[in-house]
């Protein structure tokens, strides 16, 4: 009897138990569909929390985390789209890179820029700067940040590369950052004009006052006689000044009335024999065979402008040198490389305005003199700071 009442009493306990127990394994199903979302980065599922007891806080905890997981990933998708919006609205090109060069992330502006109603996520980069003008593609190649000039359309354009690399989930990536300076460029040499127009017209107006004066005092002088003696010093400080005011000019007038190039071949070891003579520097490698397809006189001129203010960048004089490779079929490529202070964004940006420079005594018309040669000849210049600093000038020549 009393082994009946014991079966009995569990079988009850067990079915009391067991239909206790149900909305526990309805909970916990139900908390399990709900991690899966989770996992899904689903965060819209919620659970009814019913009774206040242990299971239905649980259940409670749940749907507050999902709440803020919402919230969250809303608030991530706003921020998405409005740097998605700012990004394809800027005008600075931006291509990131990844693994293998294959483009990741392309705005409307690099779409405009390299490939013009094309998309270019997914395509190799590489295989993208094909269409693109030789200039832009070796400063590309370079990884370096660098201003260039290419001809779009009959016009030339003047852009600034800027290149960075970093490692987003282990993976390693390049974005490249292209602006467009030309208008900003031309901004500026009006307002450099403007002021050269004003230094023009004080140094004129420094020499021309005294001119008049003494001219004045020179005709007074004589009708006197007994005071002739002092002509001599009137005509030494008049002649004095218009030398200066005759230098002064000849300096601006040789960039503005630069002739066009009288091409030749040039055989390189004299050319380098006499251009080592005129000033100092090491060249890189022996010198090439052949020749080249040049004005002799006029690349020797942008040569010793670029070497002087490479020697004058603060690099010690044995770094300075001079590579120039050429092939018949492709032209030369000449670099003139330093180990100075380098560049800084603003002045390489600036470095080919006409009359802007950061000497207190210079003029600024070394590299948009030597940009002018260069690109009368057809080629091609770019400025760009080295790896472990210093700044190097690179410049092309087409062939015959």
């Amino acid at each position: 009897m009393l082994a009946a009442v014991l079966a009995a009493g569990l079988a009850a306990g067990l079915l009391l138990v067991g239909r206790a127990l149900v909305p526990v394994r309805r909970a916990l199903a139900s908390l399990d569909d709900g991690i899966k979302s989770f996992k899904d980065k689903d965060f819209s599922l919620r659970l009814a929390a019913g009774k206040q007891d242990e299971i239905g806080a649980l259940l409670s905890l749940y749907n507050d985390i999902g709440d803020s997981l919402r919230e969250q990933r809303a608030a991530i998708r706003q921020r998405e789209v409005m740097l998605q919006t700012v990004l394809q609205a800027t005008p600075m090109a931006l291509v990131l890179t990844a693994s293998e060069d294959r483009i990741v992330y392309a705005n409307r502006a690099a779409r405009d820029l390299f490939s013009p109603g094309e998309r270019l996520q997914g395509h190799r980069f590489e295989d993208v700067l094909k269409g693109c003008p030789g200039a832009m593609r070796e400063v590309f190649a370079a990884r370096a940040d660098a201003l260039f000039t290419v001809d779009q359309g009959g016009e030339e354009e003047t852009f600034h590369v800027a290149q960075r690399e970093f490692h987003l989930d282990t993976r390693r990536h390049t974005l490249f950052m292209v602006r467009r300076l030309t208008h900003e460029l031309r901004r500026q040499e009006v307002e450099i004009w403007k002021k050269v127009i004003r230094l023009m017209s004080h140094e004129l107006n420094n020499s021309l006052a005294p001119i008049t004066s003494l001219t004045h005092s020179a005709r007074r002088i004589a009708g006197m006689p007994e005071h002739a003696h002092r002509l001599e010093t009137i005509f030494a400080t008049i002649e004095e000044r218009a030398s200066h005011l005759t230098s002064f000019l000849e300096g601006y007038a040789r960039f503005a009335r630069l002739p066009r190039p009288g091409k030749e071949r040039v055989e390189w070891g004299p050319f380098l024999e006499k251009l080592r003579a005129l000033c100092a520097v090491r060249l890189e490698g022996p010198a090439p065979a052949g020749t080249g397809w040049f004005d002799p006189m006029q690349i020797q001129q942008a040569l010793i402008n670029l070497i002087k203010n490479a020697g004058e960048s603060g690099s010690p004089a044995e770094e300075v040198l001079l590579s120039i490779e050429s092939a018949p079929e492709r032209g030369a490529r000449l670099r003139i490389m330093d180990r100075g202070s380098g560049m800084d964004e603003e002045v390489l940006r600036r470095s080919l305005v006409p009359f802007f420079s950061t000497k207190p005594a210079g003029m600024g018309l070394g590299l948009p003199l030597c940009r002018e040669i260069v690109e009368a000849h057809g080629g091609w210049l770019r400025v760009e700071n080295r790896e472990g600093g210093g700044v190097m000038v690179t410049f092309w020549l087409p062939p015959a």
